[in-house]
C-alpha cells in the first residue's frame, strides 16, 4: 500500500476495524436535479441501506414502494415484496445503459444498480482500497479551498462495479476525504467532482454524511453553485 493510503486508513479507523466489521447499516435521503432527469425526483427519502463491507451486496428498504426491498450485487438487481417474493429482477444491469445519454430515463431498477454500487462504494471507502485487484497510488498535491489535498489515484478492477475504473481522491491535512472525481460510465461519461463534508465516527470508524455532486471541467475546476445530486446519512451503525 502507499504511504497516503496508510494514513488514510489510520485516519478511518484502522485497517483491523474496517477487517472485523461485518456490516454497516445507515438511513439515506438523496436529493438534487438528476433524479428527476432520470424520472424519479421524489422517491429517495427515507430509504435504510444494508450493505456487507466484504463483498459487493447492499439492500436499500423501502425501494419505490413501501412493501419492496431491493438488493444490489454487481451481476444482478432484485426487487422484492414484503413476504420475499420475487417482484422484478435485472440480469447483468451494467449493459443495460449502453446507448444512453445523459438525459435518458432508467427503469426502477437501473436506477436500483447506481444507487446501490455507489452507496456501497462510499460507504466502504477506503477500506475498499485494500481489495483485490484495485491499485492505489499516490499523485500530485491540489490546492482547493485553503488546504493543501493529497490525492489517490486508484484504478478499480473490471469485476468490481464503480463509476468508473480510474478515480481520483482528495485527503485533507488530517487524512479526511474532501473530494472525489470520476466519470460516470453508465451516463454518458460524464465528469463529475464529489465533494464529501460532516464526517462522523461511528463504531470506531469514520464515515462522511453529506455528499454533493457537481459537473467537473475539463481543467479539474469546478461550479458550486448547482449540485446534481446531494445524499444525506444519518443513523449509522456498524456490527
Amino acid at each position: 500500500m502507499s504511504d497516503l493510503l496508510d494514513f488514510v486508513l489510520e485516519k478511518h479507523g484502522g485497517l483491523a476495524a474496517w477487517q472485523h466489521t461485518t456490516e454497516i447499516t445507515a438511513h439515506l435521503n438523496a436529493g438534487g436535479p438528476f433524479w428527476g432527469l432520470r424520472g424519479y425526483p421524489e422517491a429517495f427519502t427515507g430509504q435504510t441501506l444494508v450493505v456487507d463491507p466484504h463483498r459487493q451486496h447492499h439492500v436499500i428498504t423501502p425501494w419505490l414502494n413501501p412493501g419492496h426491498t431491493l438488493t444490489f450485487r454487481p451481476d444482478e438487481v432484485t426487487l422484492r415484496d414484503r413476504a420475499g417474493a420475487l417482484v422484478d429482477r435485472l440480469a447483468e444491469p451494467r449493459g443495460t445503459y449502453r446507448g444512453n445519454d445523459e438525459l435518458s430515463p432508467w427503469q426502477p431498477l437501473q436506477v436500483g444498480y447506481f444507487l446501490g454500487y455507489a452507496m456501497w462504494n462510499y460507504l466502504v471507502t477506503p477500506y475498499l482500497f485494500t481489495f483485490g485487484g484495485v491499485r492505489a497510488e499516490e499523485g500530485e498535491t491540489w490546492r482547493e479551498n485553503g488546504e493543501t489535498w493529497r490525492r489517490l489515484h486508484v484504478t478499480f478492477p473490471a469485476d468490481l462495479a464503480t463509476h468508473t475504473a480510474e478515480q481520483t481522491f482528495y485527503y485533507g491535512p488530517d487524512g479526511l476525504l474532501r473530494r472525489l472525481d470520476y466519470t460516470v460510465d453508465v451516463n454518458a461519461d460524464v465528469l463529475v467532482a464529489h465533494y464529501t463534508g460532516e464526517h462522523r465516527t461511528v463504531g470506531g470508524l469514520v464515515f462522511p454524511t453529506s455528499r454533493r455532486v457537481y459537473r467537473r471541467n475539463p481543467d479539474n475546476t469546478v461550479d458550486l453553485s448547482v449540485a446534481g445530486i446531494t445524499l444525506e446519512l444519518s443513523d449509522i451503525t456498524v456490527a
